[in-house]
């Protein structure tokens, strides 16, 4: 075994999902999405391919609030045997709770935390390390709704108080750079990363095999991967072994 400074970052595929399929959209836009297939082939693919756990995205439940996808999603948990993390429409404990009890490791909360933290402590009684919230930060500011609406609250200030309610990890995308595939910005991560206990999740903008090296260094835990991933400009495996050096 080589010294890996990275002790275990992990590289994440995303599988979102709209309308029953894969897909990536440009910054979270509706209409700018392409799409990539079946999600359980797209999830077998990257299992197949090395992955060590799943980010799944029910995209429509993200923007009506609540879940669409639930069949394509379901079909992906019953097919794959690695970790999987769902985000998108979980709006309730019961929902969450519901979700856990089927098989799925972690429920992704964001609005639904944004607006009541208390949620994250009631899942996590019964559930404990199976929540993770998502932060999704905008010029410095934790942004909601569908990155429509300002929370006026800072990702770290944010980060503190889930950590306090017994959040597993925060998952920490930069709107500036998200679905852009140009690169990302490892500041906002490294200080999140500095400010937490509980590990941090980098997402948004990954287009090189530099940008998954750069977040690697940053101390976050892993980095959840989209467009790069579908588009080719990687393979996962390169991925893996470019942080496992």
């Amino acid at each position: 075994m080589s010294t890996n400074t990275h002790d275990g970052f992990e590289v994440i595929p995303a599988v979102d999902v709209q309308d029953g399929e894969v897909v990536q959209l440009v910054q979270g836009e509706r209409g700018t999405e392409k799409t990539y297939g079946d999600p359980v082939e797209a999830a077998q693919r990257w299992i197949d391919a090395g992955a060590s756990s799943l980010h799944l995205v029910d995209l429509d439940g993200a923007f009506e609030g609540e879940r669409q996808n639930a069949d394509a999603i379901d079909a992906v948990l019953e097919t794959v045997d690695v970790p999987t993390q769902l985000g998108g429409g979980i709006r309730t404990a019961e929902g969450a709770i519901d979700l856990l009890e089927r098989g799925l490791d972690r429920v992704i909360l964001g609005t639904a935390a944004v607006e009541n933290p208390d949620i994250v402590a009631e899942i996590s009684e019964t559930h404990p390390d199976s929540v993770v919230v998502s932060l999704d930060a905008k010029d410095g500011e934790v942004v909601v709704e569908g990155w429509t609406e300002g929370a006026g609250i800072t990702p770290i200030e944010a980060a503190e108080r889930y950590e306090d309610l017994g959040a597993a990890a925060i998952l920490f995308t930069n709107v500036d750079v998200e679905g852009q595939l140009e690169g990302v910005a490892t500041e906002p991560v490294r200080e999140l990363v500095e400010a937490t206990d509980i590990p941090v999740v980098a997402s948004g903008g990954v287009a090189t095999l530099e940008d998954v090296r750069a977040l690697a260094e940053t101390g976050a835990a892993a980095v959840v991967v989209g467009s790069a991933l579908y588009e080719g400009n990687f393979t996962l495996e390169d991925a893996q072994a470019a942080v496992d050096e």
